[in-house]
């Protein structure tokens, strides 16, 4: 800033560049506006009144030389002042400068005049403001999904410093930049080409001027143009973004003068036109400038930096074939993190089109996958891997996947955790309904023989064989089939405990009986011979004893299994791991093996004690139906270990029902069938002549 106190003429230097000629129309036009806002102050009563403000306006050549020789010039003083009134008489001394449109001479010349105090105005240059810049440029590519880029500067302190600020907001942002190239506008062709070459999803356009030597066909300049019908950057009045910064910046300057050189008193303000002023006090109240122009507000921080406030600008093609820029958005760094940045308007792209172009390296991950980056690619090139069995990813471009809880399994999707579907073996199945309908008609047939043996029992077949066993056996084996429906449904506390111990007592009563009757028919046999009485030591009494005792060893054993450890319904969740196994843990696993043990036990007994027998008459004895009812049994809870043990889930349950319902209908066909049949068809062998035919004997 600058100011000649000599009659209170205020002399204001203003620095262009203007040495390049396609854009001398844009520059004359902000010094055009800087002329317009230094004779509207000057006619203003109301800042500054009864002073006035000159100017001067310098030409850099775009060149940091010349404009670092003109600063020199401004901090030394000047010999003459160039005026339009009689009050300017003396020479004037620089208050303050408005800088060049262009960063690296801006700061070459503040570098100049900074030791002076003398403040500089930069409309155009934005180095102090970069970050903010920056912040913007990032946040404008995320908006639209861009994370793979290219990014062109200008070789200048701008351009450079600008470019390093974006580069850290983009990785702040999580855009990649593949490649950040610079050239300068003086740069030889084949450097800028080689930046072309480099940029290959971009296209470069240049266009020439003739500055010397145009042709000769090129009409001139006669004085008869109409300057209204011009069609030129200085006449082009419908982006004024740079030019309304000139106004504000002389504005600026007028209002840090009136408040070093005005008072207000009452309601008048009061202007000493006789008090010398220097440019380091205009310098302290630029810092303290606060007003509004034409709706904009215009201060200062303690750096010197207005507010950052950027407008988003479009370019469009109007109706009429012409390029419009036309302002979408707004970035405004006072307002609260994450309200910065707002698009109002949709944007047109190349060739109209309102579709948003997409630059991505890869694109975006779906729920169900994870990012993997490539090896010797930037962060944004990455593919997309399925998330692994039991893990799921449920949010676009996850780095990581999770595992579901232990009760979750993950969609075919993988996005999702759902409940693992809960299995066992129920009577809605084919196979429950197949076991169930089996251990009802083994249960079923079991009274049916019993109904047939009553309504038969004084006949001799009933009554040789024992007939109050056999309907203990009867009731036993009726017992065991309904057994098997314990197996079936949801396991549940009362369930799991009592469908152990009720298949352990009702088959160690089954066996019990069958060993009861092995042993009569060994009694019975011997005391057929001559002077023997041995039947006398097993008669009924001593039956129903043996029984009772047999099977109260068992009531014990699971009475013991059920105090200390009992079973108990169970998840298991290690066998699949996609679903869940409702099944009943053993509690005990000695208590388990000690009941199957223990049923073993009695059914080896009998079938030793059958075999023995089995040699005995056909007619007199059951011995071989007893053998080989004991050897179905035996085979089939031998086969029973190794396939309940490697049975998977449900599975389990199901070979042990097999196991219960197999070994019944072993015991009731081998046993009874053969009589029911006598009975039911062959009546006339059911005499007591049949029975003592001992012929074969």
């Amino acid at each position: 800033f600058s100011i000649e106190n000599l009659n209170s003429i205020l002399i204001i230097f203003f620095s262009f560049n203007m040495s390049m000629c396609s854009i001398i129309s844009r520059e004359l036009r902000f010094s055009r506006a800087m002329i317009f806002a230094i004779e509207e102050i000057n006619n203003s009563t109301k800042l500054l009144p009864g002073i006035r403000l000159g100017y001067q306006i310098h030409d850099s050549c775009a060149s940091v030389p010349m404009a670092v020789h003109v600063a020199f010039q401004l901090s030394n003083g000047l010999d003459s002042v160039f005026y339009t009134g009689d009050n300017c008489s003396q020479s004037g001394t620089v208050m303050a400068i408005i800088g060049i449109s262009g960063s690296t001479p801006s700061i070459s010349v503040s570098r100049v005049i900074g030791p002076f105090n003398i403040p500089q105005v930069n409309i155009f240059t934005t180095l102090p403001l970069v970050h903010f810049q920056a912040d913007a440029l990032a946040k404008l590519v995320k908006h639209f999904g861009w994370t793979w880029i290219g990014a062109v500067r200008s070789d200048s302190d701008y351009g450079n410093n600008g470019m390093a600020s974006f580069l850290d907001a983009a990785h702040k942002e999580g855009i990649c930049v593949e490649y950040s190239e610079s050239f300068y506008r003086t740069h030889p062709p084949s450097k800028i080409q080689r930046v072309a070459d480099v940029i290959r999803r971009f296209l470069y356009t240049f266009f020439f001027t003739v500055f010397l030597g145009a042709a000769t066909d090129e009409r001139l300049c006669d004085g008869t143009e109409d300057i209204t019908t011009l069609q030129s950057p200085y006449t082009d009045t419908s982006q004024l973004r740079i030019t309304n910064m000139v106004y504000k910046a002389v504005y600026a300057i007028a209002h840090a003068i009136h408040n070093a050189v005005c008072q207000k008193t009452n309601s008048t303000t009061h202007c000493d036109k006789l008090t010398r002023i220097e440019s380091k006090q205009v310098l302290a109240q630029m810092k303290k400038v606060n007003f509004s122009q034409n709706g904009y507000d215009v201060s200062f921080d303690a750096n010197g930096d207005p507010v950052a406030k950027y407008e988003l600008v479009n370019w469009q093609k109007s109706k009429s074939g012409s390029t419009e820029l036309v302002t979408v958005g707004l970035y405004d760094a006072s307002l609260p993190v994450g309200q910065e940045f707002h698009i109002n308007k949709n944007l047109t792209w190349v060739e109209d089109s309102t579709q948003v172009p997409s630059s991505v390296c890869s694109d975006s991950c779906p729920p169900g996958t994870r990012k993997v980056l490539q090896k010797g690619k930037p962060i944004c090139c990455y593919d997309c891997i399925p998330c692994p069995e039991g893990e799921i990813s449920n949010a676009t471009d996850s780095p990581d996947c999770f595992p579901c809880p232990k009760e979750f399994w993950p969609n075919a999707e993988r996005n999702i955790c759902f409940p693992k579907p809960v299995e066992f073996l129920s009577y809605n199945e084919v196979l429950g309904i197949i076991l169930a309908a089996f251990s009802v008609g083994g249960a079923c047939l079991a009274v049916i023989t019993a109904a047939v043996f009553f309504h038969h029992r004084t006949s001799p077949i009933v009554r040789a064989n024992n007939s109050e066993l056999s309907f203990l056996l009867l009731f036993s084996l009726t017992l065991c089939f309904l057994c098997a429906l314990t197996f079936i449904g949801t396991p549940s506390e009362w369930s799991c405990m009592l469908r152990h111990t009720a298949f352990g007592i009702t088959f160690v009563l089954c066996i019990s009986c069958v060993l009861g009757k092995t042993i009569v028919v060994l009694m019975v046999f011997k005391a057929t011979l001559p002077g023997s009485n041995v039947i006398k030591w097993f008669g009924p009494p001593q039956q129903r004893m043996t029984v009772a005792s047999l099977t109260f060893i068992q009531v014990l054993i699971c009475t013991i299994w059920l105090v200390l450890s009992p079973p108990f319904p169970m998840k298991n969740l290690n066998i699949y791991k996609e679903r869940i196994i409702l099944e009943c843990a053993l509690g005990s696993v000695v208590g388990f093996w000690a009941v199957l043990g223990y049923i073993g036990l009695l059914a080896v007994f009998c079938f030793v004690l059958a075999v023995l027998a089995r040699k005995l008459p056909d007619n007199f004895n059951e011995a071989k139906l007893i053998t080989f009812s004991m050897l179905i049994f035996c085979a089939v809870w031998i086969t029973f270990i190794p396939a309940y043990v490697s049975s998977p889930g449900k599975f389990t349950v199901a070979v042990e029902i097999f196991a219960i319902l197999a070994s019944s209908f072993g015991l009731i066909l081998c046993i009874f069938a053969p009589k029911c049949f006598i009975i039911l068809f062959k009546p006339e062998k059911n005499t007591k002549k049949h029975l003592m035919n001992k012929n074969q004997y």
